[in-house]
């Protein structure tokens, strides 16, 4: 049985059905075609702030006053223990997040040795999150044993620019490609509760299905003092999980991957979000806002039937 595909006017139906049909949906496509093996990945901070970005929503922009740390590329040393502690708890994916526009060859270079000294000493799955890089740089990264390229479309191609002028969604779209071409997969999802409507949550839910992206990241904006953003109110449980479940209806197979702003979810809506299309999820705490703990989240996840990879 083929997963069903859906045009964007039948979505749009979708999106008027009350809570329970569309959720029950969502569930049946879960059950049917995404992966019952939990997918389980985490992160490290490589280089943190003074990023040339006006991201609305980030801390770590030079262009906003926030109590964000500084510090440059981290030692091999500090992120070995990092990826260590993480494999220990049976994450397989370990990724190395650089803040700023993009990495510069310097830093591509020493990023690179920490993925060499990662591949030699774990048996992690390695992926990279760099900025705007080009097919060289890429390769760069694939020869250094990058696997996955991660780079957030984060809203529609209508919304983003009312949240960043410093480069556009299509430089981002152009990365993706490149990270492809060089034999990387790719990672891309984006961050709900920026002031967008549910059709802009569609409309990126679209834009990520035309570039065929299996593995989708979705954030919940934790307002952040000192970004333009700090006084966006917090949206709703509820459109929190009829995201979850449009996003299910427009990639019935793919990785839909919790991500950061989870922690101040309730128990029930974090369990009704794995019935509804959750099955992979970025664990620990994420850049500038905090996660859960591994231990937390196995319990939900083998309690709602998946199996931990």
């Amino acid at each position: 049985m083929k997963p069903p595909c859906y045009l964007p006017a039948e979505i749009a139906l979708w999106a008027l059905r009350p809570d329970d049909e569309l959720f029950a949906e969502a569930k049946r496509l879960t059950r049917a075609f995404a992966s019952a093996s939990f997918d389980m990945c985490s992160i490290v901070t490589g280089k943190c702030g003074k990023c040339s970005e006006d991201c609305k929503w980030c801390a770590q922009s030079a262009h906003h006053q926030t109590a964000c740390e500084v510090h440059d590329v981290i030692s091999p040393e500090e992120c070995l223990r990092h990826a260590k502690a993480n494999e220990a708890q049976g994450i397989r994916r370990f990724s190395i997040v650089n803040s700023g526009r993009k990495a510069t060859q310097k830093e591509l270079e020493a990023v690179c040795k920490l993925f060499r000294c990662l591949r030699q000493a774990t048996s992690l799955e390695l992926c990279a999150s760099l900025g705007l890089l080009t097919l060289p740089e890429m390769r760069q990264l694939a020869e250094a044993g990058v696997s996955r390229y991660h780079c957030n479309l984060e809203a529609s191609p209508k919304h983003f620019p009312r949240l960043c002028t410093t480069h556009t969604l299509a430089d981002k779209i152009a990365t993706l490609k490149a990270a492809r071409e060089a034999g990387l997969s790719i990672c891309s999802g984006g961050i709900i509760g920026m002031g967008e409507s549910e059709s802009d949550r569609i409309d990126l839910a679209f834009a990520l299905r035309e570039l065929d992206v299996s593995s989708i990241p979705i954030n919940i904006l934790s307002p952040i003092p000192g970004t333009p953003l700090e006084a966006t109110p917090l949206i709703s449980e509820r459109e929190i999980l009829r995201t979850i479940a449009l996003f299910r209806l427009i990639h019935p197979t793919a990785y839909l991957r919790f991500a950061g702003g989870r922690a101040r979810l309730s128990e029930e809506t974090f369990a009704s979000a794995l019935s509804i299309g959750i099955n992979a999820a970025i664990e620990g705490d994420l850049l500038t806002t905090l996660g859960r703990s591994v231990a937390q989240d196995k319990a939900f996840i083998l309690e709602a039937g998946y199996q931990i990879s």
